[in-house]
């Protein structure tokens, strides 16, 4: 069997690791930092711990389906999943607070009317049922099979959006996701409850696609779960994992360049200037980190292959993995709260305090500006292993922001004048937060850019379909044979369960070669 290069040790690139390891391949992963995991990170202070990257879970079955094909125990058997319920409290501006259940239609209906008025509810409902259609229509081609060459097959939006009669003129569709708030959901907070869940995704809901309905409806079908110990213990069960399978990691290893031999990659050039032989490679790592050592390369380009790339340049000689380094994709904001004083007996996990004007919201975030009042992401979890005992609390803000560049987020008193904004908006989900802080830590795009290498921080958003192929993410294959793409700046996109997706894509078509149509 060949051996395989993994570019970063990110979920992506892990997941692809354990799967090409137990097809018998040698494999190792170079990893220019001193641990693992990528974003999925944790800070720990004084006793307090603190997921830094991802807090929640959702479709877990990408993972359990990891640990199924990669050895026999399973992943319940190494990690502790834990089933948020509520799946989140929503609080928003004029005072209406709702908790939504976890994987409950019937519950998250009762839920709504009962906050929102008669109604709220079933059109909330008739609305996740659009939502199934589009994620019906789209699942398999969008996140279960390598990406098509022609972009087409994803162009069209899939969600079957309600008509929308004008007087003396032909019906009006929903385009967008602020449209389908304002036509179809008839409520500003259902509206506010979509738009935030896109923006979460790093998603303008004045321009995403209907087709991003199928995020809240994944989130509300198949759950959110959270990890006992952190987000950090399922990257841990993962590298775990992959050492049971014999794969090999460096780190504090840069990659600076694939190296070429007769057209195809041929291994890697660390920064010390060692050269690693490979049959293949797999960057797992931002658009930007790899450059072009051959004068004129310009990218790795699409497939050579039935299914490939949605455009990008090809590149002669040395490729780069720089395709979609869009800096202006958001980023996101974080504040790290050690509170005195035991959490709250009925705190949900999970809060979401929407902004009061989520347009002017969005023109910020995209507009490249810092939101004065953004909405924020309150996670409290019920667990013992983040605090330093019962009489303590670890509490995450976040809220989605303009990457950094356009915002300079390097600068200290933004950061600790934009600390306060988030905090203050998070008292209305921890009362008396003021009294209770014993310390906080920020981290920025700054930070983000700094640690991973991608431009101005952003975080990638998952890969959606409609709007003409413009939200796909380059494929996991490249022109220049043997250099494969894992990770969420590569397809199906961002996220926990889209990493995994992007490995197990890699890992087939490095075994089975471009007949590979995905999983069945």
């Amino acid at each position: 069997m060949g051996r395989m290069v993994m570019i970063g040790a990110g979920m992506g690139a892990m997941a692809a690791a354990a799967r090409l390891a137990v097809a018998g391949h040698r494999v190792t992963v170079y990893e220019r930092s001193a641990t693992y995991g990528g974003a999925v990170e944790r800070f720990e202070r004084d006793g307090f711990v603190f997921d830094t990257g991802p807090g929640l879970l959702h479709l877990p079955a990408v993972y359990r389906d990891l640990f199924v094909k990669t050895g026999k125990e399973s992943l319940e058997r190494s990690v502790e999943l834990v089933q948020v319920d509520p799946a989140s409290r929503h609080l928003f501006a004029d005072g209406t607070d709702v908790r939504l259940p976890n994987a409950s239609r019937a519950g998250a209906v009762a839920a709504l009317d009962a906050a929102l008025g008669t109604g709220s509810g079933e059109r909330w409902a008739e609305f996740l049922g659009r939502a199934r259609d589009a994620w019906d229509r789209s699942r398999r081609p969008l996140l279960e099979e390598p990406l098509w060459r022609d972009p087409r097959v994803l162009g069209r939006d899939p969600y079957p959006a309600v008509p929308r009669r004008r007087l003396l003129r032909s019906p009006q569709r929903a385009g967008t996701v602020a449209e389908i708030g304002a036509w179809e959901l008839g409520d500003a907070r259902l509206a506010a409850l979509l738009d935030g869940c896109a923006l979460s995704y790093g998603l303008d809901p004045r321009h995403a696609p209907a087709s991003a309905a199928v995020l809240p409806y994944l989130e509300q079908t198949f759950g959110s779960w959270y990890v006992r110990g952190g987000m950090r213990e399922l990257a841990r069960a993962v590298y775990e994992r992959c050492l049971a399978r014999r794969v090999e990691f460096v780190f504090g290893a840069e990659v600076t360049r694939i190296v070429e031999k007769d057209g195809a990659a041929a291994g890697v050039e660390l920064a010390d200037g060692t050269l690693v032989e490979a049959d293949a490679v797999v960057a797992g790592v931002a658009p930007g980190r790899l450059v072009a050592a051959h004068p004129g390369g310009s990218g790795t380009g699409g497939d050579s292959g039935g299914r490939g790339d949605t455009g990008a340049a090809g590149a002669a000689g040395e490729a780069a993995v720089a395709e979609r380094d869009d800096g202006s994709v958001p980023g996101r904001f974080t504040v790290l709260l050690a509170l005195r004083g035991g959490r709250d007996g009925d705190a949900a996990h999970r809060t979401v305090v929407h902004s009061p004007d989520g347009g002017a919201e969005a023109a910020a975030v995209f507009g490249g500006h810092p939101a004065e009042r953004p909405t924020v992401t309150v996670l409290r979890p019920d667990d013992p292993a983040t605090r330093p005992d019962g009489g303590h609390e670890a509490v995450t803000l976040t809220a989605t922001v303009a990457p950094h560049g356009p915002v300079d987020w390097s600068d200290a008193a933004l950061r600790a004048r934009y600390a306060e904004v988030l905090m203050s908006a998070a008292e209305a989900a921890v009362p008396g937060l003021p009294e209770r802080l014993l310390w906080h830590e920020t981290r920025t795009p700054a930070d983000t850019a700094a640690r991973t290498g991608a431009e101005g921080g952003s975080v990638p958003p998952p890969a959606l379909a409609g709007a003409e192929g413009r939200l796909l993410h380059p494929a996991n294959t490249t022109r220049l044979p043997g250099l494969h793409r894992a990770g969420g700046w590569a397809h199906p996109g961002g996220g926990l369960a889209h990493a995994g997706m992007s490995g197990a894509l890699v890992a087939g078509l490095i075994v089975e070669g471009p007949e590979f149509r995905g999983s069945q």
